[in-house]
């Protein structure tokens, strides 16, 4: 591309000679070029400008889906692309601005929207469409919003396919299976009360299961509780189906998550809201246990949109896009230094974790395990930080980091994402790679590929190991998921590129979807369930 001349900025084409089928039979009849032809003026032979039809530039732009940061350099190379292109439904945006909002059209959640509301989202993620496309893209890489995804809960599973269904399998004591009855599963079953419903996200919590619709609904059932589920409190009532929840039904939700003593949910514009964290304030705002109205998370974020949050025991974890670029914020219990901020102190508002900044990294993931917390960046360096107990943070010891820091095991692996359990810590690679470290009880971890009495099954592992019985699969993994809780056995699930769902550890309440045969507990290597995500 040609930027250094003032006047109309042009793309370069090759002329290609030409020969007849007569010239290649014989070598001996002369070749001649063909000749190139313009008609744009004083424009130079082998030149096309830009500015001859800016509406061609901008359909090529669109439908090459191009990456914020891509738009921006074209900014930044030719002044074409920054002068208004004085094309509607706004004459003063450049091109790069117009492609954006194309591209930003082209996204499921932001379809629905009214004018008014994806004026407000622009302005929120700071004035310009790049900046709400990024906000958009990174959203949808961390949830897999669209795409098929598997749920590891504690002692129940559920997984989504592609299209929206929802199967569920493994202990229904709540009915957090959602099947109307409070009987085991062994397979995977269809529920089949949410047909006409496509189920875009979903998150399991001790005996209870949300489901969020692409609509922007969610669907509750289990134990009746926004709050301390697990000791069995509060939840007293028993929901066997899933339940619209009414106290959301003006907010259009995209992610939810459970954590211990609350839930939270983020809205499409980048809010967060959580229910039932105590009389105390932990978060910020005074409710009560069992409240079942949303309130919104006060402090640092009122402003700054919110692209994934992450629960864990008593703490959450916010990733935030601002203009600057991708940030994390913590909330809550300071138990181990889990927050991320150097100290064990809690945080009743969310503090920025200023340590990326010195680390010059660009968070894009984020995990939060039930007492340690992982981040992905944009360049692949993985970091941890809280309880190190089992060797969960990867750094070769069981020490706590009370700031994120870098996992070196990992410095020539390119992460793309990572999931925490209860001292488990699991990284997927972008070649589809996926090591695993912390925790060896249950067989979780993937490691355990001897036969039965030789080496110790569950042994912990203190930094990252490859999983080598995933190799075995020959397969893409593109998600793992795994059990964040401290009162179940461990079970973990490997989702590969063709949708074929396989799972290991823990599988006494049916969660693994396969039946156990001579009395077995759990797997040791991955097996396949008969089901297809895709």
């Amino acid at each position: 591309m040609d930027a250094t001349t003032s006047g109309t900025p042009t793309i370069q084409y090759h002329n290609i000679p030409h020969q007849s089928g007569t010239a290649i039979a014989a070598a001996s009849v002369p070749t001649f070029p063909r000749q190139v032809r313009h008609c744009f003026g004083d424009s130079s032979p082998g030149e096309f400008p830009l500015a001859a039809n800016p509406s061609i530039v901008l359909h090529v732009l669109t439908a090459c889906n191009l990456d914020p940061r891509d738009l921006a350099k074209l900014e930044a190379t030719c002044s074409f692309f920054r002068r208004p292109a004085n094309f509607t439904p706004d004459y003063e945006l450049s091109i790069s601005e117009l492609a954006a909002l194309d591209i930003c059209k082209k996204r499921a959640i932001f379809k629905p929207m009214t004018d008014e509301e994806c004026q407000n989202l622009k302005r929120k993620c700071g004035g310009s469409w790049k900046l709400a496309l990024r906000f958009l893209l990174a959203g949808e890489a961390c949830c897999r919003r669209e795409k098929s995804q598997a749920i590891a809960g504690p002692g129940h599973s559920i997984a989504v396919t592609s299209t929206g269904v929802v199967y569920s399998f493994g202990s229904n004591t709540s009915g957090q299976l959602g099947h109307g009855t409070m009987e085991e599963e062994w397979r995977p079953q269809q529920i089949r009360s949410l047909q006409g419903i496509r189920i875009i996200q979903a998150a399991a919590g001790a005996g209870r299961t949300m489901l969020v619709s692409d609509a922007g609904r969610v669907y509750a059932f289990g134990k009746d509780s926004f709050g301390e589920a697990e000791f069995g409190v509060q939840g007293t009532k028993l929901v066997a189906t899933p339940q619209l929840i009414e106290s959301l039904k003006d907010i259009f939700v995209v992610q939810t998550a459970i954590g211990n003593f609350f839930t939270a949910v983020l809205s499409r514009e980048g809010r967060v809201y959580t229910f039932s964290w105590g009389k105390d304030r932990k978060l910020g705002h005074q409710t009560e246990p069992n409240d079942v109205e949303p309130q919104p998370l006060l402090g640092a974020l009122e402003d700054v949109p919110v692209v994934q949050i992450a629960a864990g025991y008593c703490y959450l974890l916010c990733l935030a896009c601002q203009p600057s670029g991708m940030s994390v914020y913590s909330v809550g219990c300071g138990l181990g230094g889990k927050l991320g901020h150097g100290s064990r102190t809690d945080e009743k508002h969310p503090r920025l974790i200023e340590q990326y900044r010195l680390l010059n990294l660009q968070p894009m993931v984020v995990a939060a395990g039930a007492w340690h917390a992982a981040v992905v960046a944009r360049d692949g360096r993985v970091c941890t930080w809280g309880w190190g107990r089992y060797g969960c943070l990867g750094h070769g010891n069981e020490e706590c980091e009370s700031v994120p820091k870098v996992v070196e095991a990992l410095s020539k692996v390119k992460a793309v994402h990572v999931a925490t359990g209860d001292y488990t810590t699991f990284v997927l690679s972008e070649d589809g790679d996926v090591y695993s470290f912390g925790c060896g009880e249950s067989a979780s971890l993937g490691h355990n590929t001897a036969a039965e009495g030789q080496g110790n099954r569950h042994a912990n592992v203190l930094s990252p190991e490859l999983v080598k019985s995933l190799k075995q699969v020959k397969e893409k993994v593109v998600q793992i998921s795994l059990t964040n809780s401290i009162h179940w056995n461990a079970h973990t699930f490997a989702l590969t590129e063709s949708g074929k769902l396989y799972a290991f550890g823990a599988g006494d309440k049916g969660q693994l979807g396969v039946e156990l045969m001579n009395n077995q507990t759990e797997r040791i290597n991955p097996e396949r369930i008969d089901i297809d995500l895709e």
